[in-house]
């Protein structure tokens, strides 16, 4: 079935359906101006008819129920409230024609620079006449009293602030493109001897905008909420794509409910922010709208799921469960209202569970994503997290994503999969989730391993923290000099002017084996020099004064093969290190490794 249809419609017409509110704007649609050099770009390509795009429409009436709202400038009580079609895509083009042309009051814009200013739009029709190439100087525009100021607004320097004055220094306003009986009367009265003059223009200019044909691409009222969707995020060319969020919002909106008050506040409605409730906990300082939105919408189609089986519903008649963006944009509001408060919980208990992995910042996290299966886990379980087979069972679940790489790029299909998969697991230990059975680590990974972004990369740098890695030089854990704000980063171990001097290539000595993590000042101490020849300088240090034993303990800290550093043996130590950091995936993700 065609879900559009193509054709033309003059620019008058247009204008007509828009300043009487058959065409108005889903309240969704985040408002903003063209500036005011756009706004004279805009008539100037009118007026050569150039072609500036097609615009599309949403026909109203069908399953799709949106909050509206007029085009900016036209009161909302001016208009109908049940509009016929709703503007997808020509927003900003539309509004400024409507403001300019089909309008009398001044036009709300900015400058170049961002700042508001009102302004009304002219022709200089001699100038106009000149020829095309002339039009883009021909057209002006004034302020809000149609003047033209200088000097700090002392001096005026254009006035067309009355009919008249129009009329004797021929400047035609585009406010009477439509309709310009108004401006030919004032002309015969003040100005008849100009009036052949602007015939001239009438026919070269005005009545290029009257028979101006506009493409149409519309929309029939059987587009469903996802078309609607990604028809917004392809065709947005104003900078700002819609999100899954603003939708939902609009939906919800249309049943008397406000979501956007509800996640960022409000205080005019005295409405608390959930999002910053949430932003109050370190780890969930970047959960987002529709990471939240993914969770309940999991929870309520496995609530679904289980009641088309009581139901005695077979097959493909069971609804699955899902985080798409289909099924997320179908959430009733009923089930938002039903899971919100547990699923704020669940995230809360969530960032919990990953502080006793030892994460302890959002910069720390591999994967955001990952967050949305574990909250809606956790919502489901309650405390029962905390049970130490439940427990082992989900950090194994965790780690098993985090190092076999698994929740990198589209990962719908898993996060769903995960959450039903790990319920069943909790109750059967032979269900072991795809997750657990699917990931895999091959030692030569961490060869490959230079980027701290990495997923894999994090996951194995807090591994060693958790472990308990102290500070070559200052006295105390890393995770606990991180907390007190001492300066910490991930150095090389053998340093990169020793490596190069030895002829080591940086894909290799770049590499997370030659990796961890230490404090600046321990860096410096280290500069260039052989492992050997630093460790000595470290433990030697007035203020640290260790002996090797010691050092050997802070070195095994950190999984370093001791005896290879201390003889600057760096291939010996390589390979040592590697398997001492295999040992310790293996360790997280409940399995032995690729071999």
């Amino acid at each position: 079935m065609t879900t559009f249809d193509s054709t033309k419609r003059s620019l008058p017409e247009l204008l007509k359906d828009i300043t009487n509110g058959k065409i108005q704007l889903p309240d969704f649609q985040r408002g903003w101006v063209w500036d005011d050099e756009h706004v004279k770009s805009l008539l100037v390509s009118i007026a050569r008819s150039f072609p500036v795009g097609a615009v599309m429409l949403m026909e109203t009436g069908g399953e799709v129920r949106f909050q509206v709202r007029p085009v900016e400038g036209i009161a909302a009580k001016d208009v109908t409230d049940k509009p016929e079609r709703l503007i997808l895509d020509g927003q900003q083009r539309l509004t400024s024609l409507a403001q300019a042309i089909a309008l009398s009051s001044p036009v709300d814009t900015r400058t170049v620079k961002g700042k508001e200013i009102k302004r009304h739009y002219y022709f200089d029709i001699q100038l106009a006449l000149e020829g095309e190439d002339r039009l883009e100087d021909a057209i002006i525009s004034v302020d809000e009293n149609r003047q033209t100021r200088s000097n700090f607004g002392r001096d005026i320097e254009l006035d067309l602030s009355s009919r008249k004055l129009e009329c004797k220094q021929l400047y035609f306003p585009c406010d009477q493109i439509i309709n310009s009986d108004d401006y030919e009367e004032a002309l015969q009265e003040y100005s008849p001897e100009s009036f052949g003059i602007y015939m001239q223009f009438r026919k070269a200019v005005i009545n290029a905008f009257r028979s101006y044909q506009l493409p149409i691409i519309e929309l029939t009222k059987e587009t469903t909420k996802e078309a609607v969707c990604l028809v917004f995020e392809k065709v947005n060319t104003g900078g700002v794509q819609l999100s899954v969020f603003e939708l939902i919002t609009a939906s919800y909106a249309a049943e008397g409910y406000n979501l956007r008050d509800d996640w960022f506040g409000s205080e005019i409605r005295e409405v608390a922010s959930r999002r910053e409730r949430l932003a109050g906990h370190e780890l969930l300082k970047g959960v987002e709208s529709t990471d939240f939105l993914q969770a309940i919408t999991l929870l309520h189609t496995r609530e679904r799921k289980y009641q088309d089986i009581e139901d005695g519903k077979q097959g493909k008649q069971v609804r699955p469960v899902s985080a798409k963006r289909a099924s997320v944009l179908e959430l009733p509001l009923t089930a938002y209202q039903r899971w919100a408060d547990e699923v704020e919980e669940g995230f809360i208990e969530a960032s919990k569970f990953l502080a006793g992995e030892c994460f302890f910042s959002r910069r720390e996290l591999p994967y955001g994503t990952q967050l949305v299966p574990l909250a809606a886990t956790l919502t489901l379980l309650g405390e029962r997290w905390r049970e130490p087979k439940v427990h082992q069972k989900l950090a194994r679940w965790f780690w098993s994503g985090v190092l076999g790489e698994l929740y990198g790029g589209a990962v719908e299909t898993r996060v769903a999969v995960d959450l039903e998969e790990l319920m069943n697991w909790f109750k059967d230990d032979t269900a072991t989730p795809r997750t657990v059975t699917d990931a895999s680590f091959d030692p030569e990974r961490l060869e490959s391993l230079r980027s701290r972004l990495s997923a894999a990369y994090k996951g194995i740098n807090v591994l060693i923290l958790r472990e308990g890695a102290s500070d070559f030089f200052w006295k105390g854990r890393i995770q606990q000099l991180d907390t007190q704000e001492v300066a910490l980063d991930i150095h090389h171990i053998f340093p990169r002017a020793w490596c190069e001097a030895n002829g080591i290539p940086p894909k290799v000595y770049d590499s997370i084996i030659n990796k961890t993590p230490i404090s600046y000042k321990a860096n410096r101490m280290i500069g260039g020099d052989a492992p050997s020849t630093y460790l000595a300088k470290l433990q030697n240090h007035d203020q640290v004064q260790l002996i090797n034993e010691e050092m050997d303990n802070i070195l095994s800290g950190h999984f370093i093969p001791t005896e290879r550093l201390r003889a600057d043996n760096f291939h010996g130590f390589f390979e040592e290190r590697k398997q001492l950091l295999m040992g310790l995936i293996e360790k997280a993700m409940g399995k032995k490794s690729l071999t």
